[in-house]
């Protein structure tokens, strides 16, 4: 029931935007007849689900202004509709999101690899001057929260805002090396006067990698997989960049992947032993065997 409703609610809204391109002018009583509902909902849309928008109201009638007329696309429409009632997946949404689906720049500069989302709406203000700074090329500088204590970086690059497993990150080019910033660990946010010159290839290496762990050099790891679990790896990629390279008599997986930092995917081993075993490199299992090692040493 609640997908068709979701579904029902997509398809209204779209239409409505659709009508709103074309330079209809909305009345409320002929929208509410239109999709059998009550015209407070009609209203709920314009007033609150549209909000953003510029829309104008004359003599009781809603239409777009005539400066954004013919600007939003097929692809535009379905994909705000589509966003409809998932407000938290991008903290812009909640102020000038909408009116961000005029400009094709803004999906530029963001990036979504998964379906949950962390909640960073105290850093709205730092992600859409970010988001800003990025369409841009505009270099940034700020500081960033490690373990050792707060850091300031200078003069980077950034390229994309990426959200990855639910958590935002910045990926922005220091120097010659590409890094990856946690959203919620950045603050002192500034953006500079001086540009930088976009590369495509970055963009592609962004599109095409399945984690956030940045390397020119990736490492290619072996790992055999027990009968068990093996369906679990079968149905869908759980580790990044994943390739299924032999299924064994047994049930078992032979898997490979590669990797551009040891932690992208040690969790994930540890979080499926004694399932999972690396073959090669063999000091990533020494890494693993020594760790479990010393967690039973503690419970002694």
């Amino acid at each position: 029931m609640a997908n068709n409703h979701h579904d029902t609610l997509v398809y209204r809204l779209a239409q409505m935007l659709v009508k709103l391109n074309q330079g209809e002018k909305l009345e409320p009583n002929a929208l509410a007849e239109e999709f059998g509902v009550n015209l407070r909902t009609i209203q709920r849309d314009l007033n609150e689900r549209f909000a953003y928008l510029p829309l104008e109201k004359i003599e009781g009638r809603y239409q777009l202004d005539p400066t954004f007329l013919g600007k939003i696309s097929i692809k535009d429409i379905h994909r705000f509709a589509g966003l409809a009632g998932v407000k938290g997946l991008f903290p812009s949404l909640a102020n000038d999101f909408l009116r961000d689906i005029f400009d094709s720049r803004v999906q530029s500069a963001l990036l979504v690899k998964g379906h949950h989302y962390e909640n960073i709406g105290d850093k709205g203000g730092l992600f859409k001057d970010l988001e800003k700074a990025i369409i841009a090329h505009r270099q940034v500088s700020f500081s960033y929260l490690k373990a050792e204590g707060l850091k300031t970086y200078q003069s980077l690059s950034p390229y994309k805002l990426v959200n990855h497993k639910g958590i935002w990150y910045l990926v922005a080019q220091d120097g010659e090396k590409l890094k990856s910033f946690s959203i919620t660990k950045l603050s002192n946010l500034e953006t500079l006067d001086s540009f930088f010159v976009w590369d495509a290839n970055i963009d592609n290496q962004l599109a095409e990698d399945d984690g956030i762990w940045l390397s020119d050099a990736k490492q290619e790891v072996v790992l055999k997989v027990r009968a068990e679990v093996a369906g679990y790896f079968k149905r869908r990629k759980l580790i990044a960049n994943q390739v299924i390279e032999k299924e064994l008599e047994d049930g078992g997986l032979i898997i490979s992947a590669k990797i551009g930092h040891p932690n992208q995917i040690l969790p994930i081993v540890r979080y499926w032993i004694p399932h999972i075993r690396i073959i090669s490199p063999e000091e990533l299992q020494v890494e693993i065997d020594k760790g479990l090692n010393e967690y039973l040493g503690r419970g002694e």
